[in-house]
């Protein structure tokens, strides 16, 4: 991993971070909690930001229900809780651009297209 600058550097990667890889590459979806809500997403990328690592992904549910409308939406990995890869396959959304500047030096792992 190349890394940009010293304010890019993340000292231990969160417990869910291998999940999240394995997901991307299996293109399968995840189910955590978050805000204390449950969620399954459709992870895209896994980035590093302000030495953090996040994940873009395509919400599937939230609380059970489908969102009004499809969006790519970033989740800070560590504040995803009990993340486990489901049995649900996903095809890389439309809306998520592998080239989008703010991926640029600082993706870990993105979806195949």
């Amino acid at each position: 991993m190349k890394l940009n600058t010293d304010t890019d550097r993340v000292s231990a990667p969160p417990a869910g971070t291998p999940v999240v890889f394995e997901a991307i590459v299996k293109q399968q979806a995840l189910a955590a909690t978050y805000n204390r809500g449950a969620v399954t997403i459709a992870p895209h990328v896994v980035y590093t930001k302000h030495g953090e690592i996040y994940v873009d992904a395509l919400t599937i549910e939230r609380d059970g229900k489908p969102p009004r409308e499809a969006k790519i939406s970033a989740f800070k990995v560590a504040g995803l809780s009990g993340l486990r890869v489901t049995p649900r396959r996903f095809e890389p959304s439309e809306l998520f651009d592998a080239n989008d500047a703010r991926y640029d030096g600082v993706t870990l792992l993105a979806v195949d297209r």
